[in-house]
């Protein structure tokens, strides 16, 4: 073989060579999984709406059922969380398209236009569909007597219920509701309140929740049965993302934390008296604003605003209340707990703010170490109300009864 061609062929070989080298690395690049550029990247991004049920900023910080799940699955995945909160629904699944999220937990329901473009995760609650109107205001009892009404329905644009609406118009034509994307659904709820709609579409739990809020609003009848919330996901042929918050859900579910937080976040949602937040709305009006600089000066390291909760489960802020069982006062101390915090007036306001704040902290300080630091103040408000022998008993019952349930609390 001449030179010239053996050395062509040489070049030819190793050029080659070099392109299948260089093909085996960009293959190696594009099948890198999900979950491990996730991993090299440090960080999971998680997108979710900014209310209060999934993500808000608290006294403490960052807090909201679909927040502190996040944080679990970043710690067991060993990154950085970082939580992208949206305002509107409409700006969160476009962000999940582009690659701007890895995931989207909002408490969202499976609705079938969502599962149709995006991987859902498994379910781990449950909501139903509710049409909502203003006490004291007509009320339609089904979808049959609104429709007659001529009324119309107001929902947020890229939501389930507009989806849910679609639907139903397809079968029942006369319905009419309109879309907004210039509102989410706790103003829709609150327009409601104020008599600006007449009806809107929300899930249980979020009336349930925004009932104490605006207290007017009601449910008028359900709209769907029970439907599963998730996370969402790109859907794609990568699973390894998608695999992980399957084994995520469930060791969370058989371990009860995923119970824990549940109670902790809607256990007392159902607990609604409408009289009684009617005055508690009432009493923030007319009582609060005379009290306020008295709860943040005691507050110290409590949050002012959970010294003024707990004077008002106690005396609805009544620097004068009393009790037949000898408790009395703003902070309704008894007089052996008054006299061990330095208390000689119960009924001055000032001395029973200071009393019940020292009173609190001693109880904090009380608490087991073997309980958690944040879940600790819990135990020292119901050991507030009822006393602390009876909250330790409860705790050592539950713990005999349902060990598996008590992490965090042992």
């Amino acid at each position: 073989m001449p030179k010239s061609v053996f050395t062509k062929f040489i070049q030819l070989t190793v050029a080659l060579f070099a392109l299948a080298t260089l093909a085996g690395c960009q293959y190696e690049m594009d099948s890198k999984s999900e979950l491990q550029e996730i991993k090299d990247r440090g960080v999971l991004r998680v997108g979710t709406l900014n209310n209060q049920l999934s993500y808000y900023i608290g006294p403490d910080g960052p807090t909201g059922l679909e927040y502190d799940l996040a944080v679990q699955f970043a710690k067991e995945l060993g990154v950085r969380l970082e939580i992208k909160p949206a305002y509107r629904l409409s700006e969160l699944f476009p962000a999940l398209k582009n690659g701007e999220v890895d995931i989207v937990a909002a408490g969202l329901t499976q609705a079938p236009n969502r599962v149709k473009a995006f991987r859902p995760g498994p379910a781990y609650y449950y909501v139903s569909q509710q049409v909502v109107y203003k006490k004291g205001t007509w009320r339609p009892r089904n979808l049959e007597q609104l429709i007659d009404s001529g009324e119309t329905l107001t929902v947020v644009k890229g939501s389930h219920f507009e989806h849910t609406l679609a639907e139903l118009s397809k079968t029942h034509p006369d319905i009419n509701y309109e879309v907004t994307d210039a509102y989410d659904l706790n103003d829709l709820l609150k327009q409601v309140s104020e008599g600006k709609r007449l009806f809107t579409v929300s899930d249980s739990i979020e009336l349930s929740l925004t009932q104490r809020i605006y207290p007017d609003i009601a449910l008028a009848f359900e709209l769907t049965e029970d439907q599963p919330t998730s996370w969402f996901m790109r859907k794609t042929n990568d699973e390894s993302l998608y695999a992980l918050v399957i084994e995520f859900f469930g060791n969370i579910q058989q371990n009860g934390e995923l119970h824990l937080l549940e109670e902790k976040y809607l256990g007392h949602i159902q607990d609604f008296d409408y009289v009684d937040t009617r005055a508690f709305v009432r009493a923030l009006d007319s009582r609060l604003p005379k009290w306020e600089n008295l709860f943040k000066k005691y507050a110290d390291e409590f949050d002012w605003r959970l010294v003024a909760a707990l004077a008002y489960q106690e005396s609805h802020w009544n620097p004068n209340a009393k009790s037949p069982t000898g408790v009395r006062g703003m902070m309704m101390l008894t007089l052996p707990t008054a006299e061990s915090v330095g208390v000689t007036n119960r009924l001055d306001p000032e001395q029973s703010v200071r009393g019940g704040v020292d009173y609190l902290r001693k109880i904090v300080g009380r608490i087991p170490d073997t309980i958690n630091e944040h879940e600790k103040i819990w135990f020292a408000l119901a050991s507030y109300n009822v006393g602390y022998g009876h909250v330790m008993d409860a705790r050592r019952i539950t713990k005999h009864k349902a060990p598996i349930l008590t992490c965090g609390v042992m």
